[in-house]
């Protein structure tokens, strides 16, 4: 039976593994070795102040899944937002109800935090994730653009 907590110290071995696997689904290599990852995911999660939040999916001792998050604000007025950078389902634990109960997960950490929305992006090719948010009743947001500056861009402004 898959168990949806919070992400804690001690982790972070776990997460860094499935963000492998998840750096392997977008046809990327792994940076760095375990131990680095595993260092990048504490400092990011566990830091003072925390750059990012998890929820994780468990099935045992096994990670099947993980939704990172961050919180937004301003949203509607002045409330707050909750924006899932990241949802991924290990591919064994896939269709089976494991997304579904992070976003479910996700779902009452907005509630609890009074915030007015969850938002996040899927990229247009990625048809499976576009039918799994859709069959929850999501809809693209048509009005919307993303854009994106990344690391040397930064680095020269």
């Amino acid at each position: 039976m898959i168990k949806v907590a919070d992400a804690v110290p001690g982790d972070e071995d776990a997460i860094a593994v499935l963000c492998a696997e998840l750096d392997g689904f977008y046809g990327d290599d792994p940076e760095g070795t375990a131990e680095d990852r595993a260092r990048q995911v504490r400092d990011t999660l566990f830091g003072s102040p925390p750059l990012a939040f998890a929820l994780l999916a468990w099935d045992g001792d096994v990670l099947a899944g993980l939704a990172a998050y961050s919180f937004l604000w301003p949203a509607a007025g002045l409330t707050a937002s909750l924006y899932l950078k990241e949802l991924y389902v290990a591919g064994a634990y896939r269709r089976a109800g494991t997304g579904r109960l992070l976003m479910e997960g996700l779902y009452e950490v907005a509630r609890r935090r009074g915030l007015s929305r969850v938002e996040w992006t899927t990229d247009t090719s990625n048809e499976g994730a576009r039918g799994f948010y859709e069959a929850l009743g999501a809809r693209p947001l048509p009005s919307k653009i993303f854009y994106r500056v990344t690391g040397d861009d930064i680095a020269g402004r």
